[in-house]
């Protein structure tokens, strides 16, 4: 099989992660208050109930990272699959068994934290396959599982209105039966560099950094990694600040959409506007990097998140309501590459699947004072006061960001001596 072949499978697979992660995303998240409410979940409960799985989320993932880059029995390939069985074993569970709402809660919950959890050892094993030299397309892989959430979201808004809220878990069931049997097959080359087994089982536990230095250097401890990177650990409460507006956003976007005179179906279109504008921004991310710092591009997704939530706070119908979610081109459609690059470029190897975990993490506990802020919220204020404090919130959080990526520049700076 000659070069450019391999590029396109190994890129094929990895795109197949991607479509099948974001149409389950799509139907584990972004329809959570749909679901919840429909079995008599108040909007209090429902931020309750993704404020303890993103609580969860987001202690579990360091922990996880932490023992992934131990270079161990558990690799990023392994994790995966475990993730993914357990979703579908959870789906399967609420499907068949009509339980109450205690047990909706709890098993709910835990789809929503593990589906999250393995969100950032997707992206590590992107760049742990291609030090392998599996040659993949990372920015058109990711842009592609946005499609994948885009095409979901178009379909489901009208199949729960036509056939109830059953269907977003035979979906979430399809498409993680599809990444279980991808996962299952994605196996490093025996040719590639550090594979040594054609099995590639092998392949995953060995590191490409010696023993020694995966072992002495990593930074598993929260506060020897906060000095080495400060700048990122700064960043991160950036971060937490832009996805409490985005989550507050995406998580309660259905009484949006109502107040604005939508349906779920309107929901579904304006779901899919946001994801598929992320496909060429996604795709062509690489081509931007030679003209744009990551840096830079860290701030400016910031800013659009602020500019995309400011808009609903004046927004009176679903035209204002489109016109927000198309600055999804600008704020998560670059924030998610460009924070991936970040970590990838800036930290050792042996640190990058914690930073990319910590990366998440921010993203959960952002979701977590989301959660708990929004419903309350929302049930004693309304919509516009709620759209308000998230505003105020990711304002906060632009100017962090500002800082902190203005402080690593000359940090780089200072280490290039330039």
């Amino acid at each position: 099989m000659n070069n450019h072949s391999t590029k396109k499978l190994w890129t094929l697979r990895y795109t197949l992660l991607n479509v099948t992660y974001f149409a389950a995303f799509c139907t584990i998240h972004a329809y959570a208050a749909v679901y919840l409410l429909s079995y008599g979940f108040t909007n209090t409960q429902v931020g309750l109930l993704l404020a303890i799985a993103n609580i969860t989320s987001a202690l579990f993932q360091p922990y996880i990272a932490g023992i992934i880059d131990k270079q161990g029995w558990l690799t990023n390939r392994r994790f995966i699959l475990i993730a993914v069985l357990v979703i579908i074993a959870g789906s399967l569970l609420l499907l068949l068994v009509p339980g109450s709402k205690v047990m909706i809660f709890v098993i709910y919950a835990i789809i929503y934290m593990i589906q999250f959890a393995y969100q950032p050892v997707l992206i590590a094993i992107c760049f742990e396959y291609q030090r392998a030299g599996c040659d993949i397309y990372f920015g058109l892989a990711r842009g592609l599982g946005s499609a994948g959430f885009a095409v979901t979201a178009f379909f489901i808004g009208s199949a729960v209105e036509a056939n109830g809220v059953s269907i977003l878990l035979l979906v979430t069931m399809a498409a993680m039966v599809i990444s279980a049997v991808v996962i299952a097959t994605f196996k490093k080359p025996a040719e590639g560099a550090g594979s040594v087994s054609a099995e590639g089982d092998s392949a995953e536990a060995a590191s490409e950094t010696p023993a020694s230095v995966s072992a002495e250097g990593a930074h598993n401890n929260v506060i020897d990694f906060a000095k080495t990177y400060p700048a990122f650990m700064l960043f991160l409460l950036a971060t937490i600040c832009f996805f409490f507006s985005h989550n507050m956003i995406n998580d309660f976007l259905i009484h949006i959409v109502r107040n604005l005179g939508g349906s779920e179906t309107q929901l579904g279109y304006a779901n899919f506007m946001q994801a598929i504008l992320e496909l060429p921004v996604m795709a062509l991310i690489g081509f931007v990097y030679k003209k744009i710092t990551v840096n830079k591009l860290l701030v400016m997704s910031g800013a659009a998140f602020f500019v995309k939530i400011m808009i609903l706070v004046f927004a009176v119908h679903l035209s204002g309501l489109f016109i927000s979610q198309s600055f999804q081109l600008l704020a998560y459609a670059v924030f998610v590459p460009a924070s991936a690059y970040y970590v990838s470029t800036h930290m050792d190897e042996y640190d990058q699947v914690k930073g990319q975990a910590y990366i998440n993490s921010a993203i959960t506990i952002g979701g977590v004072f989301s959660n708990l802020v929004s419903g309350v919220i929302l049930d004693h204020l309304g919509i516009r006061p709620m759209l308000i404090v998230g505003s105020i919130v990711c304002a906060v959080g632009v100017i962090i960001a500002f800082v902190a990526m203005r402080g690593k520049a000359e940090q780089v700076r200072a280490k290039t001596g330039s």
